[in-house]
């Protein structure tokens, strides 16, 4: 299968699974006014987050990486009314457009933006668990310390979710081996496929999405 064919697929699973609404797509229009860079989740991705929410009846999710809110939006989208979202961003500019966008969403009301990540903003956040389900998008050379957490801070049966596990397909290339983004990646996957307290295994949609239940 060609990279033409690979992308047709795509398309066919977007347009019946995750066609973009208007409040998705006036992400990327803010975003560009704003100057952000183009790195949010891909729509079968948010999809696919959507999914696992809903399959383990989400109610209390964390997610580390706000940016303009794009993957908050599908994660939200499969909560209950009463359910909560708590999103961690470190860019008070960043947090204050997601706010925007959540609230063009309809979705205000379910989820929260705090600025910061780790350490100060995830020990606070530690008294406010169990969750049923983490999410990690943001910078990689922190991702064994957001694993170790998430793992403290989920239920036995919750999922911990992050995103680009394929780095482009850096992971696999012997020229990208010295980035410390890409051996950050490759230690966090490695911890994931080993720790006897998950069941883990990677999702191999757009760029690739590490998952796990947690066991114990």
């Amino acid at each position: 299968m060609d990279e033409a064919e690979r992308q047709a697929l795509t398309d066919y699973v977007c347009a019946l699974f995750a066609p973009e609404d208007e409040a998705l797509q006036a992400i990327d229009v803010e975003s560009a006014k704003r100057g952000l860079p183009h790195i949010h989740i891909r729509p079968d991705e948010g999809r696919m987050l959507q999914f696992l929410m809903a399959a383990v009846g989400a109610r209390q999710v964390v997610e580390i990486g706000t940016l303009a809110g794009y993957s908050g939006t599908w994660i939200a989208r499969a909560l209950p009314a009463e359910g909560r979202l708590i999103s961690l961003e470190r860019n008070p500019e960043h947090a204050e457009l997601a706010r925007a966008t959540f609230a063009r969403a309809g979705l205000a009301d379910r989820v929260e933006v705090r600025v910061g990540v780790a350490p100060q903003a995830l020990d606070a956040l530690a008294q406010e668990g169990p969750f049923d389900a983490v999410f990690i998008d943001a910078d990689k050379i922190s991702l064994l310390d957001y694993l170790e957490w998430a793992i403290k801070h989920t239920r036995r049966g919750g999922v911990i979710l992050a995103h680009n596990a394929f780095m482009r397909g850096r992971v696999i290339d012997p020229a990208a081996q010295d980035d410390p983004a890409v051996q950050a990646m490759r230690t966090f996957t490695h911890r994931v496929a080993t720790d006897p307290r998950l069941l883990g295994t990677i999702i191999p949609i757009g760029d690739g999405i590490v998952a796990a239940v947690r066991l114990s």
